[in-house]
């Protein structure tokens, strides 16, 4: 599993922040996913006037990482205009755990501030593939 620069990740998340649509809320999000090849695939948040249709950077970076062909994430790194750091929404939170539960987490705002935790701890009970199994006679 190649190493990331968290600098680089950070660097990434942010560039992608610029781009962020978010003439509703005014809260600027970018995401970078470090892919297990080696890859860093960015996203940035995309609001709509239908506020229920807005797309957030995390899962954009998901989708742009799927579509790539990755299915392996290694680390994902936020950056917000916000005054502290953000954790991934719930549903974010369940795309990501798709893909995995192991994976690191860390946000950072453009004042400076800085957070980390793990899928699994924000997480910790994910629905699963395998619930949707059922039983047959």
């Amino acid at each position: 599993m190649p190493a990331h620069d968290g600098g680089s990740l950070r660097a990434a998340a942010f560039a992608a922040m610029e781009n962020a649509h978010a003439p509703y809320s005014g809260f600027h999000v970018g995401a970078a996913l470090a892919l297990e090849t080696g890859e860093v695939v960015s996203g940035c948040n995309v609001e709509n006037a239908s506020y229920p249709l807005g797309i957030c950077a995390e899962q954009a970076a998901v989708a742009a990482a799927v579509a790539s062909g990755a299915r392996n994430f290694t680390a994902l790194v936020i950056g917000t205009d916000g005054s502290e750091p953000t954790p991934p929404c719930g549903a974010c939170r369940q795309v990501l755990a798709e893909f995995g539960t192991s994976l690191r987490i860390t946000s950072y705002t453009a004042g400076g501030g800085e957070a980390q935790w793990n899928l699994a701890e924000l997480l910790p009970h994910p629905f699963k593939a395998t619930q949707l199994r059922r039983g047959r006679t």
